[in-house]
């Protein structure tokens, strides 16, 4: 029997607020008769061409959280527990993560880790568990939970007492139309 997979997608509503449009199962599941495999198709793009002629290690070049310009970025990030961070100074935050002052966090957002990156992410839960904020609302992910965010605002904020893990996958993007109807834009 197939384990299903939660798949979460956060994209913005007609007045260009972060808000989750679908939360559930993965609709695409295909079991492969030939070999007896079941595929889990998460998601689609249809642009995305690297050099892979270089052997050079990417890993080790030095990006912020957004990828650079047409590529994408692998990681893996452990979130402690909100409990054990120290305060938050959003501006250094954003800094430290090479991301512009209007990147939404500050003052006016409802955690000081707010931000957004031109990119659509996914989010792969892989220990633990974690809530992600966003403009209006929150969405609660578990280990073996999946996110697909569109551009939004949001914030990763650990309120459990267990270190959170997520395997994160940006991919750089067109700027949506709503990020025209923010604040900061």
């Amino acid at each position: 029997m197939v384990r299903q997979t939660r798949r979460v997608i956060v994209d913005h509503d007609s007045s260009g607020k972060a808000v989750v449009t679908s939360d559930g199962p993965t609709p695409n599941v295909k079991l492969r008769q030939a070999t007896g495999i079941t595929s889990t198709q998460l998601w689609v793009t249809d642009r995305a061409q690297p050099d892979l002629s270089s052997g050079e290690d990417m890993s080790l070049r030095d990006v912020g959280v957004a990828p650079p310009a047409n590529g994408n970025i692998l990681r893996i990030v452990d979130f402690p527990p909100v409990s054990e961070m120290k305060a938050v100074d959003n501006a250094a935050m954003l800094k430290e993560m090479g991301l512009s002052a209007d990147s939404h966090g500050g003052a006016a957002s409802r955690s000081a880790f707010m931000h957004r990156t031109k990119s659509i992410d996914y989010a792969i839960v892989l220990e633990g568990e974690i809530d992600m904020l966003m403009d209006d609302t929150e969405v609660h992910l578990k280990a073996g939970d999946i996110l697909i965010q569109k551009a939004t605002n949001h914030a990763w904020v650990n309120n459990s007492k267990a270190n959170c893990r997520i395997a994160f996958v940006l991919i750089d993007a067109q700027e949506p139309p709503a990020w025209k109807q923010t604040p900061g834009h």
